[in-house]
């Protein structure tokens, strides 16, 4: 039975974006393998019938010691499993499950980073020398022809000096969302304007500059509320503290819930999307969400962002850190329900085009069947 061994930061991570993928590669006859951080999903991978293999990883770091232990750890599962294709979900991952992969002399690889990360933000000459040797070591040390590349927006690509329409990359849309689980539905009835924030509650999601927007917004008189649905990432050194968030919540017309395990109905009772990112994101998962549920958007003029909001068509997108940009965009959408709700369906209908889930899965298949020859 061929096999393949997913190399993946979190379990929960593995499960919330990429389970279709292994339910995919499952169907096409692969014995599915699970190398990740444990958190407390052992029991649902393992009701999936993927096997599970605790790895230790330091999410959102490459310093020296622990990516070394980290790093033979993976040589050792890799040689141990000698799977038909690797597959490395994000970047440390792509960075140390690759480098392992090729050393040992694994059958097919494919390298999935889910954005670029704290890194590509980070100033300094050691984050410039790290970017650079990332940067050969992805896109030029670890290409062949026993490699593939999946990529979520058409910037990330060109960092590694890869052009996005090669053959051997595939542009996805994100992880992919299942249409049935976040249905189009109208927006709910009455005043004032509802705006969600579903993301990690870390700084460079820009969720200070979202409730410093609510506040002008309300200043100018603009009827609109502020939502805020995450949980702090606490391993995360850009996480914001909960005393914070309290205290923003505090505040009138802001509103912190935590994690929600429901965002389909966070878009339901909610009328439009917000996401000031500064972050490189890959494609966040909650605006493809937000846009299968035919909700405007108003994000920023980012990587990822971009690729599926169209300034003035499914919403709105403005500069990062313009804070005057976004309270003009709540304040229209605030003021024109004939504006949401043509945002709303041409947000839909973007979704549909290249976000859902069987888009996303079938150029995966594609992918698998150039390193195995799978049907």
């Amino acid at each position: 039975m061929r096999k393949i061994l997913y190399l993946v930061t979190e379990d929960w991570f593995f499960l919330s974006h990429f389970l279709p993928m292994a339910r995919l590669a499952q169907r096409a006859g692969f014995n599915v393998v699970v190398a990740t951080n444990v958190n407390d999903k052992a029991a649902a991978i393992a009701a999936e019938g993927f096997r599970l293999i605790p790895a230790r990883s330091e999410r959102g770091s490459l310093h020296v010691g622990g990516s070394l232990r980290e790093f033979f750890g993976l040589v050792r599962t890799i040689r141990d499993e000698n799977p038909d294709i690797v597959h490395c979900i994000a970047m440390r991952p792509v960075v140390l499950g690759g480098i392992a992969a090729k050393i040992a002399r694994a059958k097919g690889l494919v390298l999935a980073p889910t954005g670029l990360g704290r890194l590509w933000m980070d100033v300094g000459l050691r984050a410039a020398i790290m970017r650079s040797v990332i940067r050969f070591v992805v896109g030029s040390w670890l290409r062949g022809p026993k490699t593939r590349y999946l990529f979520e927006n058409d910037d990330d690509p060109r960092e590694f000096g890869i052009d996005p329409a090669a053959p051997d990359v595939s542009v996805v849309g994100g992880a992919g969302v299942d249409p049935d689980a976040f249905p189009r539905t109208p927006e709910p009835p009455g005043s004032p304007l509802r705006v969600a924030v579903v993301a990690r509650m870390i700084r460079p999601k820009g969720i200070a500059e979202a409730v410093e927007t609510l506040e002008r917004a309300r200043a100018r008189n603009v009827p609109v509320e502020l939502h805020l649905f995450g949980a702090p990432d606490a391993s995360n050194k850009d996480a914001i503290p909960e005393a914070t968030l309290r205290a923003w919540s505090s505040k009138p017309g802001i509103h912190w819930h935590g994690w929600s395990p429901d965002v389909a109905r966070v878009w339901r009772e909610h009328h439009v999307a917000l996401l000031l990112t500064n972050y490189r994101e890959g494609l966040p998962r909650s605006l493809i969400e937000a846009a299968a549920s035919g909700r405007p958007i108003v994000t920023t003029q980012t990587a990822g962002c971009r690729d599926l909001v169209r300034d003035g068509q499914e919403g709105f997108l403005v500069p990062p850190g313009d804070i005057d940009a976004a309270v003009d965009a709540l304040a229209r959408l605030a003021g024109d329900a004939g504006l949401r709700a043509r945002m709303g369906a041409a947000a839909h209908a973007r979704f549909q085009e290249r976000f859902t889930e069987q888009a996303v899965t079938s150029k995966v298949a594609e992918t698998y069947r150039a390193l195995a020859g799978t049907p």
